[in-house]
């Protein structure tokens, strides 16, 4: 008896390979070519980054990781929306020095354009300061952000987020206060899109 031999499947084969774009603030430069099973299973996929890979500039930018979630597949491309930004672990590890305070808070703001984003900003001073001075340069932080980011639309801001406009308008505020060692971004998420906050309202 004669047995039958079964094909088996090359699964690569099946599998059509896309295209990857950045979101329109970062120009839809392609960051990754990537394989799918069908363009339906790609929905929603995130895409891991640097900023290196964005701006093709100093290696120091590797130290700034993106997210980036496809949301829609064309042929062979997809686009992307912002999903988060954030210190690569290493880098901020290097940031970390005894004898100096470290200041971290958070705080949720919404876009002109109604996306809202969850931000984690990071102080770090040049030597131990006192519960007063850390509050103060809390505030001074605070009321930048709540100042500076329902002025722009998403585009705008996750620009100004990722490219460190943001942390030097910060570090000038704060200066008034105290001279700090570092300012920054330590995470920049997006909470809530446009489109999701409407869908809740009108549920």
């Amino acid at each position: 008896m004669v047995r039958k031999t079964r094909k088996i499947k090359d699964k690569w084969k099946e599998k059509k390979w896309i295209t990857v774009l950045a979101p329109d603030s970062f120009n839809n430069i392609p960051v990754a070519y990537i394989p799918i099973t069908n363009d339906k299973v790609a929905i929603e996929r995130v895409i891991e980054v640097t900023l290196f890979d964005i701006l093709k500039g100093d290696p120091s930018q590797h130290q700034y990781k993106l997210f980036f979630k496809i949301d829609k597949v064309t042929g062979e491309k997809a686009t992307t929306i912002f999903k988060r930004y954030e210190y690569a672990k290493e880098f901020l590890r290097s940031l970390i020095r005894r004898g100096s305070s470290r200041i971290n808070f958070i705080i949720d703001v919404k876009t002109k354009d109604g996306h809202i984003f969850r931000i984690k900003i990071l102080i770090l001073s040049h030597r131990e300061l006192n519960t007063s001075r850390k509050r103060a340069l809390r505030l001074e932080a605070k009321k930048q952000i709540e100042k500076i980011v329902p002025h722009m639309t998403i585009d705008e801001f996750t620009q100004a987020a990722c490219y460190g406009k943001i942390n030097s308008d910060i570090m000038a505020a704060i200066k008034k206060i105290i001279h700090v060692r570092h300012v920054g971004l330590e995470k920049v998420k997006l909470l809530r899109t446009s489109e999701e906050a409407i869908s809740l309202l009108q549920a």
